[in-house]
């Protein structure tokens, strides 16, 4: 399938932040749709306010029903009611409309009407709710598809980085980073790499938790306890799985460059590098899930917002990520294909999902 033919939905985040306005900026030069059927779930007052602001002239398709959607136009599927437009300003009011776009673009997937999801930047307090208690998209994504296994990758063309521990407290990190956490996590990034991104026979890096990896116990057992044992089980069963190595020393040096991915221990030990070195480009995907999400790898920013200056380059690749995870899923797929009925003994740990379009 020509991939102009796919229904790619994008939830409108928070409408006092930058999202819908990178969005309509970067299909407004055009070629982005050729690469997907954008189907936007918003309302028309925020879409016009934004369009208007930003002086552009964008046709839009207003839609009940995602059949209805056609290319070379952004589909706008109407949710909520009206809301008061501010840029820069969080309210329990956009709040409650990111969430009721994400809801919406979250059924569309399951019941086949999309077939991959963007979502644009939330404000994760503003959208707290009885419906919502979640750090992020990622764990409501990963509550919304019954997935235990998951993983937060950030990814461009030079570096893709996923992380152990997600949205918790520094001071938790340490006691969460067990062994099996670990050893669902390699896994999950292994095989998204096998399965997502065509890689035949990934090779990846795993962090330290401490300072110079520990120095050998001085400065943290963590590493000689639980890190590499693990990693010894995956090299003993024929797995390219390196580490742990000190994670200053090792971006410091450009080592990611001899590696697939790079696989940190916590939050900020793996992206605060990765948002310096892919700012502008990154990608923020969801390993792990059933179907392909991708989003910006930026926030809301208040501070720009409505103000035309925010970069469209992390969004222009969240829609060509999305594109190349879904169509190397979908030949994997067809080459998994098994017309004769042998049966397979190798043991796949990881789900991959291709929606069937209605």
């Amino acid at each position: 399938m020509d991939f102009k033919e796919t229904k790619l939905g994008f939830s409108v985040g928070d409408v006092n932040g930058i999202g819908l306005e990178v969005m309509l900026k970067a299909f407004s030069s055009g070629h982005l749709f050729n690469h997907c059927t954008p189907v936007l779930y918003g309302t028309t007052d925020s879409f016009q306010f934004y369009a208007k602001k930003l002086g552009l002239e964008l046709r839009y398709n207003l839609i009940k029903d995602t059949s209805e959607a056609v290319s070379d136009k952004i589909n706008l599927k109407e949710v909520g009611g009206k809301v008061t437009i501010e840029p820069g300003q969080p309210s329990k009011e956009t709040g409650a409309l990111a969430l009721q776009a994400l809801t919406a673009a979250v059924d569309d997937i399951k019941n086949g009407q999309i077939h991959n999801l963007v979502t644009l930047p939330i404000d994760k307090n503003s959208i707290q709710s009885d419906d919502f208690d979640f750090a992020g998209h990622t764990d409501y994504l990963a509550k919304s598809f019954e997935t235990e296994d998951y993983m937060m990758l950030l990814a461009n063309d030079q570096l893709r980085v996923g992380v152990v521990t997600g949205h918790i407290p520094i001071t938790q990190v340490a006691k969460a980073v067990t062994p099996e956490l670990l050893k669902r996590k390699i896994t999950i990034l292994l095989e998204s790499l096998r399965f997502d991104y065509a890689v035949r026979k990934p090779k990846i890096a795993v962090l330290g938790l401490n300072p110079h990896s520990g120095d050998n116990g001085l400065i943290g057992t963590e590493e000689q306890d639980v890190i590499k044992p693990v990693i010894t089980e995956f090299v003993k069963e024929g797995e390219l799985v390196f580490g742990p190595y000190a994670a200053d020393g090792f971006f410091g040096t450009r080592a990611y460059e001899n590696f697939d991915a790079v696989l940190a221990m916590y939050h900020d030990q793996g992206l605060v590098p990765f948002k310096q070195i892919a700012f502008s480009d990154g990608v923020n995907y969801t390993a792990g899930l059933p179907i392909v999400r991708t989003s910006p790898d930026h926030g809301t920013a208040y501070d720009i917002a409505g103000k035309n200056q925010a970069d469209v380059s992390s969004l222009v690749n969240a829609v060509f990520e999305a594109k190349k995870i879904y169509n190397n899923r979908m030949e994997h797929n067809e080459l998994s294909k098994n017309p004769l009925g042998f049966k397979s003994h190798r043991k796949e740990k990881f789900s991959i999902g291709v929606p069937n379009l209605k």
